[in-house]
């Protein structure tokens, strides 16, 4: 699945996958950089919150963009997939500068939103200009394919790693979360071998990459973001390994970026802060 094609008229919206957990007090670094995207204080703020089981979470965001400024912040709880083509749900992303999808379970919200309205609407917005930004299983979601779940640990395995479809902003990368947090190198290396073109991305807590719409992103929080860059990849064992037993994949590039680096990423190219 592409990115819904560009609009005519229309620059692209920014796509903002956050590795979770990000801080909900004090700076608010990458809270605050999203409703500055967004339009600052007439950012309108429309929360998906349907991947946590918690009935207060979209409230718990209304209140974070609030004190932040926003001259709106309305949740939408879609609960059920049926709720997912609600025409006042759909009305409200219309009117929204800035769309923020929350944390909790992948698989929930993939299941519920995933082929729906909202998920189209929340595509072709994008395209016309609509920034999107996802924390968590909201960040997980945003590429074409998601991971849904997988093994710990550095060293990745033949069933290290469970994909589902996902929303489709980017089919260029693959994105992981709680990265260095929860020692998720090796499922996301086992993701990269399924399809050694895209990009693995493994976000740090605290940290968020910011995609442009020229394809170039900008790291910004208190952690790093991990790049594995497959495209010289040499030779995989993926297509011969049995279960659990460890990969080998040759000629990987890894880069390690923190808050300031950027990275254009159809020239795969990383570049230092300025």
């Amino acid at each position: 699945m592409s990115p819904s094609p560009k609009q005519n008229g229309h620059t692209r919206g920014y796509v903002i996958p956050i590795g979770g957990a990000e801080e909900r007090g004090g700076s608010l670094m990458v809270l605050k950089r999203f409703v500055r995207l967004c339009g600052g204080k007439n950012a309108r703020i429309v929360i998906i919150p349907t991947a946590s089981i918690l009935p207060d979470t979209g409230d718990k965001y209304i209140e974070i963009f609030t004190k932040i400024g926003v001259s709106e912040a309305v949740s939408l709880p879609i609960n059920e997939r049926i709720e997912a083509g609600r025409q006042d749900y759909l009305d409200r992303l219309e009117q929204a500068t800035g769309i923020f999808i929350t944390g909790g379970n992948q698989l929930r919200l993939s299941t519920i939103i995933g082929g729906t309205e909202i998920a189209k609407k929340i595509r072709r917005l994008n395209a016309k200009g609509v920034h999107v930004a996802g924390t968590s299983a909201g960040a997980a979601i945003m590429s074409e394919h998601m991971i849904a779940g997988g093994s710990t640990g550095a060293v990745p395995s033949g069933d290290g790693v469970n994909l589902a479809p996902g929303l489709g902003l980017t089919n260029a990368l693959l994105i992981d979360q709680h990265f260095s947090e929860r020692h998720r190198l090796g499922r996301l290396l086992t993701a990269i071998s399924y399809n050694p073109f895209m990009l693995g991305i493994g976000l740090d807590e605290d940290t968020a990459i910011f995609i442009d719409p020229e394809q170039n992103f900008e790291v910004v929080g208190s952690g790093a973001v991990t790049v594995i860059d497959p495209i010289h990849l040499s030779y995989s064992s993926m297509s011969k390994a049995s279960k659990k037993e460890a990969l080998s994949m040759l000629d990987l590039k890894l880069h390690i970026l923190s808050k300031g680096c950027t990275f254009d990423i159809e020239a795969r190219k990383p570049y230092p802060p300025k």
